[in-house]
């Protein structure tokens, strides 16, 4: 028998990420995108901005004020500023709707995060006001956002590029049947890029300047030459200074992240059973999460691997919106949740 969804509580699906975290409402569809980034008050220990705002305060706040991301490689490195930011974002998405309970939750996490790592997530949603909270990981709720047929017996290969992982992973039969979690993403090619400024133009710039050249200009192949104007400060005066950078030198100082991504996506195919990959090459890979969007990165690895290379509708909303599929059919998918023996999906 369907399980009745609860008129007491709302449904809520997250994707946590390292970079931006995404929720899900029933009902309503994705209603919070916001960079996973807290801004804190050292003296008195109180939250003073969370998502955005906090992000824009990165490298310029005073002394007591101190923005943090509070999630590392995809897993939680400060329970307690999880805690808060995640209380936060549920208050913003049940704005205007809220229940009598707590909300039920499916939160994704990157494959192969431990037992300790998923009730560190688990425990956090709880205390941030969670009535129940079930745990998916990331390359299925991802496959589901996408439409992939992840129940059948079909391969089906998903390369979530994120911001502090790159998950790789085969689905067939509602299950993984090959993954490789990478800490190759979107951070990793930041800092690469502020090392590579640093040796080679001896400037020092902040992640958010590194962010922002791999967005204007980075990518994974060659094009149009193009060049940006980059303030930092030099190393050997300690004055600020201005310098011409170009599309070649952020695609030298990200080649060897992007040979990594590449060599990742190689050995989880050099791995998976024949029948699989016979489905694989004719279906292709699915490119998901933000740095799916790297420009030339889908045209590479198509010519690499000598198979189609697919980038999924709205790559940075397809975990989230797997997750809220999940919720709206929580009986077709029950399965594939990860789940204690104390925390059974939806018990009355």
């Amino acid at each position: 028998m369907a399980r009745r969804h609860s008129p007491f509580s709302n449904y809520i699906g997250v994707d946590l990420g390292t970079a931006n975290t995404l929720l899900y409402l029933r009902g309503k569809g994705i209603v919070i995108n916001e960079p996973s980034v807290v801004a804190l008050n050292q003296k008195t220990g109180q939250v003073v901005a969370v998502g955005k705002e906090a992000k824009d305060m990165l490298g310029r706040t005073p002394a007591h004020i101190k923005a943090v991301r509070p999630l590392v490689d995809g897993v939680i490195s400060d329970f307690e500023v999880s805690e808060e930011m995640l209380g936060y974002l549920i208050r913003q998405a049940e704005a205007g709707s809220k229940k009598w309970l707590g909300p039920i939750m499916v939160i994704g996490v990157p494959s192969g995060t431990t037992n300790v790592e998923r009730r560190a997530v688990r425990d956090a949603a709880r205390s941030a006001g969670a009535r129940q909270v079930h745990i998916v990981e990331e390359p299925m709720a991802g496959a589901i956002g996408i439409g992939l047929p992840i129940n059948d017996p079909i391969g089906s290969m998903v390369v979530d590029i994120g911001g502090g992982t790159t998950d790789i992973a085969v689905i067939s039969l509602g299950g993984i049947v090959r993954s490789k979690n990478l800490k190759v993403a979107g951070d990793k090619l930041n800092t690469d890029i502020i090392s590579y400024l640093r040796s080679e133009f001896k400037i020092l710039i902040g992640e958010k300047t590194a962010e922002h050249i791999k967005i204007t200009i980075g990518g994974a192949v060659g094009g149009d030459p193009v060049h940006l104007d980059v303030r930092g400060r030099d190393l050997a005066t300690g004055l600020p200074r201005e310098v011409v950078i170009s599309d070649a030198d952020i695609r030298a100082a990200i080649s060897s992240s992007i040979d990594s991504l590449i060599e990742g996506v190689r050995e989880v195919l050099e791995t998976t059973p024949p029948e699989i990959l016979a489905d694989v090459m004719q279906r292709g890979v699915y490119l998901i999460g933000g740095g799916a969007e790297i420009r030339g990165l889908r045209e590479l690895l198509q010519d690499y691997l000598g198979i189609p290379v697919t980038i999924g509708n709205s790559p940075l909303e397809a975990v989230v919106r797997g997750c809220g599929i999940i919720l709206e059919n929580i009986d077709m998918f029950k399965d594939l949740l990860v789940t204690n023996e104390d925390d059974l999906p939806f018990k009355k």
